[in-house]
């Protein structure tokens, strides 16, 4: 099979316009960006979204009847190539997680009314919204698993559960959760989603928990910054019944609708970090000299730089095909690519941002770099969506279904197959012999 991986003239004039608005409109925003209050960065970012509207590329990640671009996956891999070089432009153009996963459920699973009261609004911004899967004492790489319940009273359901790393639940305008609605049904057949909004009495959010990338966020709350990653708990919440997404045991599968895709652009938003950092490592190794040549001569540091540049391509290729595998086969032809690329660039990027702090030594350790940031964060998408263990379990088996099963000597059998080669040129041999 051949894959296609050129991009049209028209969409790379996009792509041109992408790559200069993020460098010198997006990109100045991360060096101020702690020092901003939510008001001042809101005040910031409105003519800037309203500037990618104007050019046809906000909430790209849909289809064009669903209020997206319509572009395809491979087209927005590498839209999200250029975005995932700084934290804020995901945001800047309306695909920030776990606002963009949010609008391709509801996309799928929500009726009319309910895409008018959730949808629209999320995609067009004027609504913030939070994903509640993952509970503290259940691990989250099983999400048949979990234990928040939803019982059916009348006209609404009454939940009763734990969840944490509940991403911006705590300034969120409404989450959507995934709960046990009939915990008799099948694993992948017991739960479901329901949308939760912001001052539901029973919605307790218990505070934002400390991660390698924000130790204390507290910080931020003092700002009145938006979303962290938030523990929260239902008790005797009450939700109006219209609020579920879908039917009752849809939940596992609306689950997965919002993860495919968003595997290839979380993949090519790492691929995106993974540039930055090697630009950082290039320029440090033709600029810094020790032992009289400049590092980028030193074997050892064209060792760092080598294994970056083909693992960052090994990893660009690999996603870029998935994406193409999407649009052209469909998500299920197209599982064990995700899988392979969500583990491979999680791995890579941890790599690349090692060897750039490496290369740069203490300045690389430093805070006056953002390589330091930028590896804590990267630490946590060897977890987020699915931990690379789980990834690399759907890889093995997916591989191992086009394996065929062989009875008796192995295939590649050393004295059977020279049995069998003497027999096929036997005539041959005899007739070589009888010319003697």
């Amino acid at each position: 099979m051949a894959w296609d991986f050129s991009t049209e003239p028209e969409f790379e004039k996009k792509l041109e316009w992408v790559r200069a608005f993020v460098e010198t409109e997006v990109r100045p925003l991360e060096f101020i960006y702690y020092d901003l209050t939510q008001e001042q960065l809101d005040r910031i970012e409105a003519p800037l979204k309203e500037e990618v509207k104007r050019q046809g590329l906000w909430a790209a990640h849909l289809d064009r009847e669903l209020g997206g671009q319509g572009m395809g996956q491979l087209n927005l891999a590498l839209l999200h190539e250029i975005l995932g070089r700084y934290v804020m432009a995901p945001e800047i153009f309306g695909n920030q997680a776990p606002d963009s996963g949010n609008a391709e459920l509801l996309a799928v699973g929500a009726n009319e009314a309910q895409k008018q009261r959730w949808l629209w609004p999320l995609l067009d911004g004027r609504l913030r919204s939070s994903f509640a899967l993952t509970e503290p004492f259940v691990a989250s790489t099983d999400p048949t698993a979990i234990r928040s319940m939803a019982v059916r009273d009348g006209d609404h359901w009454v939940l009763n559960g734990h969840k944490w790393f509940a991403s911006n639940a705590d300034v969120a305008d409404f989450v959507l959760a995934m709960v046990v609605t009939n915990p008799e049904a099948p694993p992948h057949a017991r739960a479901a989603m329901i949308v939760i909004e912001r001052g539901t009495p029973g919605l307790e959010i218990v505070r934002n928990v400390g991660t390698m990338a924000h130790p204390d966020p507290r910080e931020l709350e003092r700002q009145g910054r938006l979303g962290g990653h938030t523990e929260i708990r239902f008790r005797d919440c009450r939700v109006p019944a219209a609020n579920m997404i879908g039917q009752p045991g849809e939940g596992f599968m609306l689950a997965q609708r919002r993860l495919g895709g968003g595997r290839i652009h979380h993949a090519m938003r790492m691929i995106g970090q993974c540039h930055r950092a090697f630009e950082m490592m290039c320029e440090r190794a033709v600029s810094r000299e020790t032992r009289g040549k400049p590092l980028g001569q030193h074997q050892m540091m064209q060792d760092l730089i080598a294994e970056s540049a083909v693992e960052i391509e090994t990893a660009r290729l690999l996603t870029l095909k998935a994406a193409w595998s999407m649009d052209h086969e469909g998500g299920k032809a197209a599982r064990k690519e995700i899988a392979m690329i969500k583990y491979y660039a999680a791995q890579v990027l941890f790599n690349v941002l090692d060897r750039a702090i490496q290369l740069h030594g203490a300045l690389g350790y430093s805070t006056d770099l953002p390589l330091e940031w930028m590896f804590r964060m990267a630490r946590a998408l060897r977890i987020a969506d699915g931990a690379d263990e789980i990834h690399k379990v759907t890889i093995a088996k997916e591989v191992l279904k086009r394996a065929t099963v062989k009875q008796g000597w192995p295939t590649e059998h050393v004295p059977t197959n020279r049995d069998a080669a003497f027999r096929k040129f036997a005539h041959l041999l005899e007739q070589h012999t009888a010319n003697l």
